[in-house]
């Protein structure tokens, strides 16, 4: 067996790396995924005002702001039982959903896209051609004339003759995985230049509610304190137009650009390149009306689409077999077994530890959690909302719902669950301007804090962009006693446990075929797929709030 080393993997949040064999003919027999940096979040937290959770949480990770934000305080409000005024859920839910749109979109064109797009064949593409091959994906395409495509070129050949690609550097340009013609690249190209501006507007409207971004501020406990933009018609307006030019981009290039990569890698498709082990979880959420959510809940187990469980929160446990953490009785402290001469990770046994990343379950099981799973459960569960969605990017692409359980079925996922997203947040402020008019502005739920319980414990579970949140607080003498974070990508990036069973991301690596060892393209392709944001991921608690590690940055 053969090792291929791949540290740091780049454009994710966070620090990964990845280690896997491949046998003789260069495919992949077994894999291990560490998150590579220790982080103790939850241990600022200790022994603070509950009230201030959020804004402390919020700072876990700098791309989930809100949704850590959101997460504390939901936790908080629950363990005080708490309920919220209706406006207050639908602000939050607007915040939300611009986040998602936000970072579905920044994670293909910034994040991801460069897995598929071969740079510098972009220069050789013909604008006029350019042109109709758009045409191929959408009957409008977005930028879509031959002066445009023309600029786009004298752009990247600015960047190519400057003797540096910028912010396209360090890609593997003519590797056998890339599958885009010329003219498919420029398109990609164009559209992850205007992603750009995209990224900034989209980020005006989850300030308009939140206040800032990143790390929103008027999410509270009980409510929200952006009363003045509720009631404010321009700042409603403001909100309203921004959404309405991301829909524009999502409808006329995101979409239609991941029809023109489920086209031109439909044999990688069809052979389940980087699907994982078909075990799927969605907590759900995100109400319309008095039943209707946005996304269902549910289990899915080996791919059974047909079998779909209801969530239960009581079947969830976490474990640290095979990171690098112990349990002392009382908690679970570092416990860093270091690597091995080579610098490689020690796997060779089965206790051998290898990641920072705990290993939750699942009822026993490894789960894979995201647009993906959201996608698949709420299409099985006839949820209105989602289906035409999916029935026409399925029928555009001549595919089936089993072929979204890849490493371009995930990307498709994402896409189409940001074009119904957009259909939702119009309904969303439509209800909302309906309480406006009739006089409903309540948006905090009154309480004194002195007659809280001294003594409660909460939780939530939400859907956020990259997957399944889970926040839980104990609070003693109103302190927070304990706090625990359980992230999406804690989910996908666990380690393995004494039963060898692996994550989604090592199972997605299983079978694959690397065309060159040196330039491990398949790799990174199948774990940028999961937008991996290990910032979130890493977390641990300590119960007596003491000292656990210290460390000195010395300067250069």
């Amino acid at each position: 067996m053969k090792k291929i080393v791949i540290d740091p993997i780049t454009r994710i949040e966070g620090h990964l790396r990845a280690e896997v064999e491949v046998d003789e003919n260069n495919i992949v027999k077994e894999a291990y995924v560490s998150g590579s940096l220790f982080r103790g979040i939850e241990i600022i937290l200790k022994n603070r005002d509950p009230r201030d959770a959020g804004l402390l949480s919020g700072r876990i990770c700098g791309v989930c702001t809100n949704s850590h934000f959101r997460g504390a305080v939901s936790a908080v409000e629950d363990a005080y039982g708490l309920a919220l005024p209706k406006n207050a859920e639908i602000i939050r839910d607007l915040i939300a959903m611009a986040l998602f749109i936000q970072d579905h979109v920044v994670h293909f064109y910034h994040l991801h896209s460069l897995d598929f797009v071969d740079v510098t064949s972009a220069l050789k593409a013909d604008p006029k051609l350019t042109t109709k091959e758009a045409h191929n994906y959408s009957p409008n395409p977005f930028r879509n004339s031959p002066s445009h495509y023309e600029t786009v070129i004298k752009k990247l050949q600015n960047f190519v003759n400057a003797g540096k690609l910028g912010p396209f550097s360090n890609g593997y340009w003519g590797h056998s995985d890339y599958k885009l013609t010329p003219e498919q690249n420029l398109i990609m190209i164009s559209h992850y230049l205007e992603a750009l501006k995209f990224q900034s507007n989209i980020g005006k409207a989850v300030a308009i509610f939140g206040g800032k971004t990143p790390h929103p501020q008027t999410i509270v406990v009980g409510g929200i304190s952006s009363v003045a933009d509720m009631l404010n018609p321009q700042r409603l307006n403001d909100y309203l137009f921004t959404i309405k030019e991301a829909k524009d981009f999502i409808d006329r290039a995101y979409l239609p650009d991941m029809k023109l990569v489920a086209a031109a890698y439909r044999e990688e498709i069809k052979a389940g390149v980087g699907r994982a082990n078909g075990n799927f979880m969605c907590a759900g959420g995100y109400a319309f009306e008095e039943r209707q959510r946005l996304f269902c809940n549910g289990i899915i187990y080996n791919h059974e689409f047909d079998k779909i469980e209801n969530f239960d929160e009581k079947k969830i446990s976490e474990e640290i077999d095979r990171a690098w953490y112990q349990d002392n009785g009382e908690a679970e402290v570092p416990y860093y077994t270091d690597l091995n001469a080579d610098g490689s990770l020690k796997t060779a046994k089965n206790e051998d530890k290898y990641s920072w990343i705990k290993a939750p379950r699942y009822n026993g099981q490894t789960m894979e959690t995201g647009p993906l799973a959201r996608v698949l459960i709420s299409y099985k569960k006839d949820n209105p909302l989602i289906q035409s969605f999916v029935d026409e990017f399925l029928e555009d692409t001549n595919l089936e719902l089993m072929d979204l359980s890849t490493t371009i079925g995930r990307n498709c996922a994402r896409a189409i669950e940001s074009s119904y997203i957009c259909e939702y947040i119009f309904k969303l402020v439509s209800r909302l301007l309906q309480n406006v008019k009739y006089y409903n502005t309540d948006t905090w739920a009154k309480y004194d804090f002195e007659t809280l319980p001294k003594k409660s414990k909460g939780r939530v579970f939400l859907e956020v962009p990259r997957g399944m949140l889970s926040h839980f607080v104990n609070i003693e003498n109103q302190k927070i006693k304990n706090f625990s974070v359980i992230a999406p990508t804690t989910w996908n990036a666990s380690p393995k446990n004494f039963d060898g069973k692996r994550g989604a991301y090592e199972e997605a690596l299983i079978g694959l075929k690397i065309e060159d060892t040196s330039k491990p393209l398949e790799v990174i392709k199948v774990l940028h797929s999961f937008d991996p944001c290990l910032a979130c991921a890493v977390h641990m608690i300590d119960t007596k709030g003491k000292e656990l590690s210290s460390y000195k940055i010395k300067s250069l």
